[in-house]
């Protein structure tokens, strides 16, 4: 990594004033300042002599460290592009994994409707330096979460209200995308729900095939039910993924790794239905909110996806199966301070009880150790 040669003054008065339940006013007060130069510090307009600083830090009774910080790394020349088509130029997530840093695309068809994100970096043009925005310390403590589950965000959410010293970044990703991006060291953490098909629990299955002898544990996130979405009183009267077989109705399909791809697949060769009789089979979204989306905007009839994603979008909605979503992560980054605090917020009421409000989810396995393989 690259040393900027005038590191930049970094600031965390505001989060650990508010943090005390102190005003900017009363800090002033106690300090012997004026209430704009306590607004000028937190904004980085002005930074304070070492005497302030002394007496601001006595006052929060923190160590002046903790307020004020040098942003040592504000560029990497080794990082890693997990979207290998991330265009020079162009705002980027950033984070390190073990002993490098990766880095994942803010642009794409996975990341629409959600409103833009703040970047933590920026590729230079020559598409291998990146340009830091985000302190590198906040970027070590920070751990991502690969996966398909809408309720990941509720997690981050708790995350946040926990602590203001570690962070979780969920991002869209398929069963299988997550579990590739594990296996290559490009995630701390990936989420896969595969439906079960046999004596073995094919989550802890599917985990060990990918990740390919990387030791890992298996926890349990949430139940829920997934299945067909289904335009809103279903004019075409469906009843079963049998029904998809009408040329009247228009079906929209995930991409191959996605775990609802696969049961579909698995329950039309029980059925000996051929995928070719299927109108919109080979259409394939990359989210469940895509497929909603489509069926919104009458483009399509049915797809696939879960039951809290169709109540969100105001679809009806055909159950297959109810599974188990679990979280896969590395033994050697079980330490990683960030996981640890998300692996506490799984065991604690307020969360579990906000995740069985979410329809067709249940929290009877949550936080529960699965395998370790």
């Amino acid at each position: 990594m690259n040393k900027s040669d005038k590191p930049a003054i970094m600031c965390r008065l505001k989060d650990i004033r508010q943090s005390a339940g102190i005003s900017q006013i009363q800090l002033a007060s106690l300090v012997g300042i004026k209430r704009q130069a306590v607004y000028d510090i937190e904004y980085g307009r002005y930074v304070p002599n070492t005497s302030v600083a002394l007496k601001i830090a006595r006052v929060l009774g923190c160590k002046v460290e903790d307020l004020f910080y040098h942003n040592l790394y504000e560029s990497a020349d080794d990082i890693t592009l997990a979207d290998k088509s991330i265009s020079p130029n162009n705002r980027i997530s950033v984070i390190k994994v073990r002993d490098r840093l990766v880095g994942y695309s803010l642009e794409g068809r996975n990341l629409s409707g959600k409103g833009f994100q703040a970047a933590d970096g920026m590729l230079k043009a020559d598409g291998k330096t990146v340009k830091l925005f985000e302190n590198f310390e906040r970027i070590k403590k920070t751990a991502l979460l690969l996966g398909c589950d809408p309720a990941f965000g509720i997690l981050a959410a708790h995350m946040a209200r926990r602590s203001l010293n570690v962070h979780l970044k969920c991002r869209f990703a398929s069963s299988g995308k997550a579990l590739k991006y594990l296996a290559a060291g490009q995630t701390h953490m990936a989420a896969t729900h595969m439906h079960e098909s046999g004596k073995e629990q094919s989550n802890v299955v599917f985990a060990k095939k990918v990740l390919g002898g990387t030791p890992a544990n298996v926890i349990a996130f949430a139940n829920f039910e997934e299945g067909l979405m289904i335009a809103k009183g279903n004019p075409h009267k469906i009843k079963d993924i049998t029904d998809l077989t009408r040329r009247s109705v228009r079906f929209v399909n995930r991409e191959p790794g996605a775990a609802l791809r696969v049961l579909l697949d698995d329950r039309l060769e029980k059925l000996n239905i051929p995928a070719d009789r299927i109108e919109g089979y080979n259409i394939m979204v990359l989210s469940h909110d895509e497929g909603a989306q489509m069926l919104v905007y009458g483009i399509a009839d049915a797809a696939l996806g879960l039951r809290a994603v169709a109540s969100a979008w105001g679809l009806d909605f055909i159950t297959m199966e109810t599974v188990r979503c679990d979280i896969v992560i590395p033994v050697d980054l079980m330490d990683h301070q960030a996981i640890r605090t998300m692996l506490d917020i799984l065991q604690t009421r307020a969360f579990r009880d906000e995740l069985a409000q979410l329809p067709g989810y249940g929290n009877k396995n949550t936080g529960k150790m699965i395998a370790a393989i």
